[in-house]
């Protein structure tokens, strides 16, 4: 992906685009891959970096949901799991199966659990991951072994899908590309344009030139998660708030914590919520917490008392409780909840459904959903744009679409295994710059080059935070790193030291938000 390519389309383009879709999260490029697929001729802008958002900030699982069907939730969780099945399948260098353990201190848990399992797996159908089975103590010791032994009974094996959400963004918006798909980062719309009381366009500002343009489109689609309420206030100014934001934060620890390749599930917390431990490129993702926010930020941050929540309700599970010294990094997202019509729902129970709505005068707004049926909510994204554009009506052709660097014997072992077919290009680049630049993290110079030659990284940020995990894995670390990337990138790009400097500066304070102080 080239940056300069597609502002050119941009600019070179007389005729209105078939479908625009604003934001670049995990709803927006499912539309752009949808979109394009069908042959509609597609434009998507990104006020950021592309899932600078919620969608870079999960706990990592393709899931049906096992809380969804404790709340009776359960057309989404069907939903959800044939989309699960169709994720491993389109992108096996990207979801794997992953085996959750729930531990068991009393005697009614694992039969409880088991039974709920059994129905998850048969819910699933042919696109199950695994089979559900109760497992007696030493079983759960042997599978989890640094999990708190006193009083332990036994447990539920159970499995669910992994994956990395801020790698699958880019590779669906490679795919988007491969597909004639155009896509911009770093470019905000600013207004909506119409003619006779109908959407025909946007004002949109390239953040990195400061210049403004006017764009006719025959659909435009909001796709900004916890920011649609600004986009759909541009089309009318006076609608109603219908989105409820939930923070849910993560913390990270060493790979000792889990000491397996299995994750554990505690499925009842303080709050009620359900809490996971997962193994994650050598080391232990923990999360998460459900707090409404009045007010969505770019970039929100933990609360004192959600990581003490993490850290008492995971210590009360692992035979090292885990304390605030521990944490490597820690991470907050906001998920984008469409709001429901009883306004004093906590917003842990809020359906986790999409709702794909129109206004009048014709701004497509997707709302809700979640990263596990991402490609759903394209089609219906896409199905509904088709009629409003008034758009040769073609279907959809996802549900069979390998998603961008797809490789069937992916070799999860190597810390690579994220590019697929990519990884002998990305060796090539430079035969010396495929050595780690670090003992904590898997960095080389040549994934820092592909990063600017292939997936329009622009900062120091979307490097060490986007193309590659380093912030989220380790934050100190991460800082370390930054000037070394930013100088390979300042060669890469042609910039000057100030440009450096300025990049080294800005990662600094905003890696402050990751650090436990």
């Amino acid at each position: 992906m080239n940056r300069e390519q597609h502002l050119t389309k941009i600019t070179t383009r007389k005729k209105p685009w078939d479908v625009l879709i604003v934001g670049g999260g995990a709803s927006g490029l499912g539309a752009a891959v949808d979109a394009a697929s069908r042959g509609y001729r597609t434009l998507l802008l990104e006020k950021h970096d592309f899932a600078k958002g919620t969608s870079s900030r999960s706990t990592k699982l393709v899931h049906g949901g096992v809380r969804y069907l404790q709340n009776g939730d359960v057309s989404l969780v069907i939903e959800a799991l044939k989309e699960r099945g169709i994720m491993r399948k389109n992108a096996p260098h990207l979801v794997q199966d992953l085996s959750f353990v729930i531990p068991s201190y009393d005697w009614w848990n694992s039969p409880f659990y088991g039974i709920g399992l059994k129905i998850y797996d048969m819910m699933a159908g042919n696109l199950g991951l695994g089979p559900s089975t109760l497992l007696d103590r030493a079983e759960t010791i042997d599978l989890i072994p640094n999990v708190k032994k006193k009083g332990l009974r036994g447990g539920v094996i159970y499995h669910d899908g992994q994956f990395d959400d801020a790698r699958m963004a880019i590779s669906l918006a490679q795919t988007a590309e491969n597909h004639g798909a155009s896509l911009l980062n770093y470019f905000s719309v600013i207004g909506m344009t119409k003619e006779n009381g109908m959407i025909n366009g946007v004002e949109a500002k390239d953040e990195l030139s400061g210049k403004t343009y006017t764009i006719e489109a025959k659909v435009v689609i909001n796709a900004t998660g916890v920011f649609s309420d600004e986009v759909i206030q541009m089309d009318q100014a006076n609608a109603k708030k219908r989105i409820v934001p939930s923070q849910g934060v993560h913390i990270v620890l060493d790979k000792s914590f889990l000491s397996g390749p299995h994750a554990i599930m505690v499925p009842h917390t303080s709050d009620g919520r359900v809490l996971f431990a997962v193994p994650w490129n050598d080391y232990v993702v923990v999360g998460t917490t459900d707090t409404q926010i009045e007010t969505a930020l770019v970039e929100p941050k933990a609360k004192e008392e959600e990581i003490q929540f993490i850290l008492d309700n995971a210590g009360m599970y692992m035979t090292t409780p885990p304390t605030r010294a521990d944490i490597k990094s820690v991470f907050a997202g906001l998920r984008p909840l469409a709001a429901p019509e009883d306004d004093g729902s906590a917003t842990k129970e809020i359906s986790r459904h999409h709702k794909v709505l129109v206004s009048t005068s014709g701004l497509v707004s997707i709302l809700g959903g979640k990263w596990t049926t991402y490609r759903k909510m394209a089609e219906d994204i896409i199905n509904t744009a088709q009629s409003v554009g008034g758009l040769p009506e073609r279907g959809c052709i996802t549900h069979n679409l390998p998603v961008h660097g797809y490789d069937y014997n992916s070799d999860w072992t190597n810390p690579l295994h994220v590019y697929g077919v990519d990884i002998d290009k990305i060796i090539k680049l430079d035969p010396e710059g495929n050595t780690s630049l670090s003992k904590e993290v898997h960095l080389t110079k040549n994934q820092v080059i592909w990063a600017v030659q292939e997936e329009m990284a622009m900062t120091v940020e979307d490097v060490l935070a986007r193309r590659t995990r380093v912030l989220f894995l380790n934050a100190s670390e991460s800082l370390i790193l930054a000037p070394i990337v930013a100088a390979i990138m300042g060669k890469e790009m042609g910039k000057d030291k100030s440009w450096i400097a300025a990049q080294i500066e800005n990662y600094t304070t905003l890696t402050q938000n990751y650090l436990i102080q």
